[in-house]
This record gives structure tokens, sequence and C-alpha cells, in this order.
């Protein structure tokens, strides 16, 4: 994860970055990246801690008011890739998993799930993060 591009992900400023995913079955959501390369949260001092949170739940709260899911999970694991990120998932009612973990097996087959567009993505995105107070370098 340190060597994604700035300029393909949906938003980014110097300490972090939105990308989209997907999850067959479940659609597109969010892995929110701290590019420096550190493992866990207490890598952090506090107010990158904070930064990365305000970024986390601001692209929670731009997915919960475009889709409209059953539930969000937030995860951060880093079992597989040991570089700090969070996944910010919305989960429907009838999606194959639910109620369980998107990485368990399905209970019933994928339904077609509209989706926010990429661009529309961005743009929800930038006008919610640029409230953010500016985190210093």
């Amino acid at each position: 994860m340190c060597g994604l591009d700035p300029a393909e992900a949906l938003w980014f400023d110097a300490h972090c970055l939105v990308v989209r995913a997907e999850i067959p079955g479940i659609g597109h959501f969010c892995r929110v990246v701290w590019r420096a390369h550190v493992q866990e949260m207490t890598d952090l001092n506090r107010l990158e801690q904070h930064h990365l949170l305000d970024v986390v739940l601001a692209v929670e709260t731009v997915l919960r008011a475009a889709l409209r899911p059953t539930k969000m999970n937030i995860a951060s694991l880093g079992n597989q890739v040991p570089h700090l990120h969070w996944h910010v998932i919305p989960r429907f009612f009838d999606d194959p998993f639910f109620p369980d973990s998107v990485w368990t097996a399905p209970h019933r087959a994928p339904r077609g799930r509209e989706t926010l567009s990429e661009d529309a993505l961005r743009v929800r995105l930038h006008e919610m993060l640029r409230l953010l107070p500016k985190l210093p370098l």
C-alpha cells in the first residue's frame, strides 16, 4: 500500500488517501490508507490518529448518505497487508454475506446493487473532507 498512486485516489492529503475497492456481491466500498508505512494505529501520534479517524468517519458519512445501507462496517485488519488502512463497507440485509463479515462464506446469491459513480463519490468526499483541519507535516 506504500506504492498507491495518489493520482488514482478519490481523495488524498499529505498523510492519507481514500481509494475505491470492490467485493463481489457487495459492490464498491472505500479504503482509507495511511501513506507512511506503519502497521498499527498506535504507531501514529494523537494528532495523526485523530486525523485518520476523521477521514474514516467522513467516508462513512458520505457512503451512508448516498447509499442508505442497513449497516456500515469499519474494519482495520492488516493481517495480510501489514500497512495501516481501514475498510469502510456499506452493508445491506440482502447482501450475500449479511449479517456476517464480508470475508466469510456467502449465505445467498449476490444481487445487483446500485453504486455511487466514482465521480459522484469523489465530489462528495472532497466536499466533506475540505472541512477537515490541516494536519501539520
